[in-house]
């Protein structure tokens, strides 16, 4: 559907969400890093969801992104219809909450919202917080990989580098990038790669919010990314650049890509060439 169509947009902040909270078409998800965090407190009406479920879960490469069967199972669980507006938040910032708008972006499910800030913002704001389990309504929801552009595969992005029209934008901190810290085979980045990590694209001051747009868009283009560009992000495992790649899509480039394999796979194979 059309952004027109939108319940609320893409990013929305805690007095917004308080105003719509009771709209039957509204489907809040609480994906923490901790899950104890949604036992504390969460938005009023918000489902749980494990982090682990938006991931593979074997193999190789464990956090590549599941199957359409296991997104069917996954989305049918919590309730989501195919009008359903979707606001994601997380604990940390929007690494897991990225993840999940982004999944939903694969399979075509374009209604849907991140929480600004996320619970912390929530609860700065002095909104109201929920300790009952909110159980969804389960749905028959049948997942396919709608648009597939939103994922790269590393077969693409091999034949690619290179590719003035592309860049990629690795999330992680920069010693991972530099090859000074890891756990992979092979250490460093994507040849070409450049560095600006996740957190700091969050407003400390803020409640972790997204940090201002024309700040971070002229900090981008000094780093070769521009809204015009096709650019593809990754981390470790496709999870705090599940932020980087909502951040881009709020700025405003258009083609934002994900590499679900992230550095897990590249840096544990031998036929993807590597800088450091």
């Amino acid at each position: 559907m059309s952004s027109e169509s939108n319940l609320l947009p893409l990013i929305v902040e805690p007095e917004q969400l308080a105003e719509y909270i009771d709209d039957a078409q509204l489907l809040i998800i609480d994906v923490p890093l901790k899950a104890e965090s949604y036992a504390a407190g969460h938005v009023p009406g918000a489902v749980f969801l494990d982090h682990r479920r938006l991931l593979h879960g074997s193999g190789e490469v464990p956090n590549d992104v599941p199957d359409e069967e296991a997104l069917s199972a996954l989305f049918s669980s919590l309730g989501l219809t195919r009008d359903t507006h979707v606001v994601a938040y997380d604990d940390e910032g929007g690494g897991w909450a990225g993840r999940l708008l982004w999944t939903l972006e694969l399979i075509g499910h374009t209604r849907y919202s991140y929480l600004n800030g996320g619970i912390h913002a929530w609860r700065a704001d002095g909104l109201p917080l929920s300790t009952e389990e909110h159980v969804a309504q389960p749905s028959d929801y049948q997942a396919e990989y709608l648009h597939p552009q939103a994922l790269i595969e590393r077969e693409e992005l091999i034949e690619r580098l290179g590719d003035k029209t592309l860049a990629v934008w690795d999330a992680r901190s920069p010693e991972e990038y530099r090859g000074e810290k890891g756990k992979n085979k092979h250490m460093g980045h994507i040849p070409g790669a450049v560095n600006m990590e996740w957190t700091d694209a969050m407003d400390r001051d803020r409640q972790l919010r997204i940090r201002d747009y024309a700040e971070l868009i002229t900090e981008l283009e000094a780093l070769g990314l521009t809204p015009d560009m096709e650019v593809i992000t990754h981390c470790q495992s496709h999870h705090r650049s599940g932020f980087t790649w909502l951040v881009g899509k709020a700025l405003g480039f258009d083609r934002m890509r994900a590499y679900a394999g992230s550095w897990q796979e590249w840096g544990n194979r031998d036929d993807t060439p590597v800088e450091s």
